[in-house]
């Protein structure tokens, strides 16, 4: 089998140059699971292509004999061969292995990553505690660009702290509160007095009261998982999840006082998370207590992203991550081989002069991956490319703003909420998003009809808005891209403005 070899972080100028399509492997070593994700590419917006996790313990026992748990070694062994033969067999050149807290602290640590290299060939990285912090922020910040205030990464062995601040990285501590230290402290009884003890010692928090708060970790997933159940939120999508703080908080504090059968019947958890999930809810319902944030912001990527996201250049972190992600979507659903429909977000552009400024990368963004379901069924494209949407796997966009853009999608292939009924997400916009959302799907219709998504012919053509009509201007030479089907769409949209739509031929109509 071939040796994966870890290779020193620089940065990467081009994302495409490495070998095999520039797939990367990252192996995540935690104090409770281990994890192997498979990305496509190495790029602003990576897509797992491969996700498989095991829950290992193996810091299970690490605060009262400083060792590794034997039990999980065997089980974190036999596991990490396997994924080293799995990406040894998907042809992945570069492996990227992780350890973090358990390894890094026990005393038999460095014997576990001699034995991991003779079984697997995996150079273990084991990161200090000041890094992982680093590199956890880093990966909120990635999907999050415009995060502010704490972020938090609860693992089995620690907690990590930071503090952001204008997409900058400031204070950051490493804390021995993850939920298995915790589980060998205070006996039988909850160790609030400790928990509180350790928040109390971090000094910088209460300058970030009343900030938002970004947890990161698969146990405060589960938080979010069990809160989403209970109020029957719409959108199964951790990413951005955005809860109130008094609200979590509530939700945290109940979470910790629950009886064993209790925590059983949460169908939201896997069985195997529930023995820890009362450790972290206590830990984060001390931490919301002194931060007493806004809103709690959650996030689904953490050091593994914020690994990718290190190795980039500059130029390339500064990308917005929606946007990166919709271009390379357009660029391989491109039926044409044209481009990535940039053309239309500009061409539609004088609709929405009355649209907040922050919808103006949705538009864009709504463009891009307007011909999503061209290969799809007549008959379900359009369930299905707005389902696409929905739950696409990219960072930089709240709840709100994917079923803003998977409405869009949706009318732009001539149907409504109502139609495949899914009428609750109407309950994440206020009504005139949900109508603008609405005018851009039928622009994008229009823009589809009258090019047949061969969208560089509407440099031909422009749109023109007055307080009665909406003008589709074309040139003389160009006039037979008009037609009875093209003034339906173009109908559609004038409609959703309460106006007229008329097709005028007329000179230098560009």
């Amino acid at each position: 089998m071939a040796r994966a070899q870890l290779r020193a972080r620089s940065p990467v100028k081009d994302p495409f140059s490495a070998p095999g399509g520039n797939r990367i492997a990252v192996v995540d070593i935690g104090s409770n699971s281990i994890r192997l994700v498979v990305y496509d590419r190495l790029g602003r917006s990576p897509i797992p292509i491969f996700n498989e996790k095991v829950l290992c313990g193996l810091g299970r026992d690490l605060s009262l004999t400083k060792r590794l748990s034997p039990e999980g070694v065997t089980l974190a062994l036999e596991n990490l061969e396997r994924f080293a033969r799995l990406v040894d067999g998907m042809g992945i050149t570069r492996v990227d292995a992780l350890a973090t807290a358990a390894v890094r602290d026990a005393d038999d640590g460095p014997a576990f990553a001699e034995a991991v290299k003779r079984r697997t060939g995996l150079e273990m990285q084991i990161i200090s505690g000041s890094e992982e912090a680093r590199l956890s922020a880093m990966g909120v910040l990635s999907g999050a660009p415009d995060a502010d205030g704490v972020i938090g990464d609860l693992g089995g062995g620690s907690l990590e702290l930071v503090g952001v601040e204008a997409a900058s990285i400031g204070s950051q501590i490493t804390l021995p509160l993850g939920p298995f230290r915790l589980m060998n402290v205070g006996g039988a009884e909850m160790p609030v007095g400790y928990v509180d003890e350790v928040l109390d010692g971090v000094d910088w928090l209460a300058g970030f009261r009343g900030r938002s708060f970004h947890p990161v970790g698969g146990a405060w997933r589960s938080v979010a998982k069990v809160h989403m159940e209970w109020v029957e939120h719409p959108l199964r999508i951790i990413q951005h999840y955005t809860v109130p703080g008094d609200e979590l908080a509530e939700t945290a504090r109940l979470i910790a006082r629950q009886s064993k059968s209790s925590l059983n019947a949460l169908k939201a958890v896997s069985k195997r998370r529930l023995e820890t999930l009362p450790y972290a809810c206590l830990v984060m319902s001390r931490l919301l207590e002194r931060l007493e944030p806004a809103e709690v912001v959650f996030s689904a990527n953490g050091l593994r992203e914020g690994h990718l996201f290190d190795l980039l250049s500059p130029e390339a972190q500064a990308e917005d991550p929606l946007l990166a992600a919709c271009r390379d979507i357009a660029d391989r659903l491109d039926r044409y081989g044209f481009g990535s429909s940039a053309e239309i977000a500009p061409w539609l552009e004088v609709l929405f002069a009355d649209a907040p400024a922050a919808e103006r990368r949705l538009r864009e963004a709504a463009g891009l991956v307007s011909d999503i379901g061209w290969a799809e069924h007549p008959d379900y494209r359009a369930q299905h490319a707005m389902e696409r949407i929905m739950h696409l796997p990219v960072a930089g966009i709240s709840h709100p703003e994917r079923v803003f853009l998977a409405t869009a999608t949706l009318y732009r292939y001539g149907r409504s909420l109502a139609d495949i009924g899914q009428q609750r997400l109407v309950d994440l916009l206020d009504d005139q998003a949900m109508k603008r959302a609405q005018r851009l799907g039928a622009a994008l219709r229009l823009a589809h009809t009258i090019t047949g998504g061969a969208t560089r012919l509407l440099q031909h053509t422009r749109l023109v808005l007055d307080d009665d009509h909406v003008d589709l201007i074309l040139p003389p030479d160009q006039s037979a891209l008009g037609g009875e089907v093209v003034q339906r769409r173009l109908d559609s949209v004038a409609r959703a403005m309460d106006r007229q739509g008329r097709i005028i031929v007329a000179p230098k109509a560009v």
